[in-house]
């Protein structure tokens, strides 16, 4: 049984990838709002930035690429959008203007009113005034409105990732009771679709001649405390530029990854960084079984001195049955289901800033999981040590 966490003053260590990509968060949102979200102090986020402000400067060159970038992106996804809308309105091209202005009111939370106006030729003072010409709605039509908009709100909330029963929940924290059929409905009506899943694909190599340890866990993924049992998995991750590999490690306990690499080699150093970084943010327990597949990386010895070094205890699935480490590969099918499924990323860069928000803001801090029952994984762990 592992050793409980120690509770003195040491400060959490992160790794020079967490910090990158937490300084690419503060960017975009601001140096306040990623602290939060992240749960560290702003001060740690500003010695972060001039230390890595000190060792870098960014080129106007570079700057210029990178507005000129988003300027095209913003381009492509109006072009995009433009398109879309007669594929929709096909048969409202050649129609009277109410009827185009009916086609705009339907499809709000569709496409943008501008767009829509362009499109069809026709003019936004002109939808405007029809919709001040249009009779009071009843007070049904009232409370659909207001459930559609807390809905939408909701959805958009969990960056359009869950369906009716999750959004159910955090309606009624919200203080709206709604059914999951009235919740389910207002979707169907605004055409609102939760990401769906495909097939997920296994990628480690087991065919080698390296030691391999025995199953500790037998497919027994509960635990009564944090630093009990940890699992750890490796995906790849496509883009433009060519393939990213993820190695996280995550607590059985509350279902946190408490550890993630990203590289660009699937290399047995990619676990190991993966690894340490779960034994600084739990500040270094000792027995904590480790439990993954008999993939290469982990057989390795570079990958076994990191587990004896921390007195850690190794585990290992059986040969070809995937289901001994089900909760990371769920993960990594959640994961993929969620944010990259159907999404295109141009650069490297993107997708490692995306893959360390899903894991760091989203998943880890928000998104309810079903082993917690429906809180995340942080909300649990706070809840159980209170």
């Amino acid at each position: 049984m592992a050793k409980e966490v120690n509770s003195g003053t040491s400060r959490k260590r992160h790794s020079q990838q967490y910090k990158t990509e937490a300084l690419a968060l503060a960017e975009k949102v601001g140096v306040s709002s990623a602290a939060k979200q992240l749960g560290l102090n702003e001060s740690q986020l500003y010695s972060w930035r001039l230390k890595s402000r000190l060792n870098q400067e960014r080129s106007a060159v570079e700057e210029r690429l990178a507005l000129e970038n988003a300027r095209l992106k913003r381009q492509v996804a109006e072009q995009a959008e433009e398109l879309a809308i007669p594929k929709k309105g096909r048969g409202v091209l050649c129609e009277k203007l109410e009827v185009k202005y009916a086609f705009i009111s339907d499809h709000i939370g569709q496409f943008r009113i501008s767009s829509m106006c362009r499109v069809l030729v026709a003019s936004r003072s002109g939808y405007y005034r029809w919709l001040g010409r249009d009779q009071q709605p009843t007070n049904r039509q009232k409370q659909r409105e207001f459930l559609d908009q807390l809905v939408v709100d909701a959805f958009v909330a969990r960056k359009k990732r869950s369906g009716s029963p999750m959004l159910v929940l955090d309606l009624k924290d919200q203080g709206h009771r709604y059914d999951r059929k009235t919740v389910a409905a207002s979707m169907k009506r605004q055409h609102l679709r939760a990401k769906a899943a495909k097939k997920f694909k296994a990628t480690t190599n087991s065919k080698h001649n390296l030691p391999v340890a025995p199953n500790m866990l037998q497919q027994d993924f509960s635990a009564t405390a944090p630093n009990q049992k940890w699992v750890g998995d490796i995906t790849y991750l496509w883009t433009e530029e060519g393939w990213l590999y993820l190695a996280v490690v995550i607590d059985l306990y509350s279902r946190l990854v408490v550890g993630w690499a990203i590289a660009e080699r699937m290399t047995a150093e990619l676990p190991c960084q993966a690894l340490k970084m779960a034994l600084w943010r739990r500040r270094m327990p000792k027995g904590v079984i480790v439990h993954s597949d008999r993939g290469s990386q982990y057989c390795s010895a570079q990958y076994q001195a990191v587990l004896t070094q921390y007195s850690l205890v190794c585990s290992m699935s059986a040969k070809g049955n995937c289901y001994d480490n089900a909760c990371a590969e769920s993960f990594f099918h959640t994961m993929k289901v969620e944010i990259i499924h159907g999404e295109r990323f141009a650069t490297r860069k993107e997708m490692s800033q995306t893959v360390f928000e899903y894991i760091e803001v989203d998943y880890n801090r928000t998104r309810r999981h079903s082993a917690n029952g429906c809180i995340s994984p942080e909300a649990y762990e706070i809840q159980q040590a209170a």
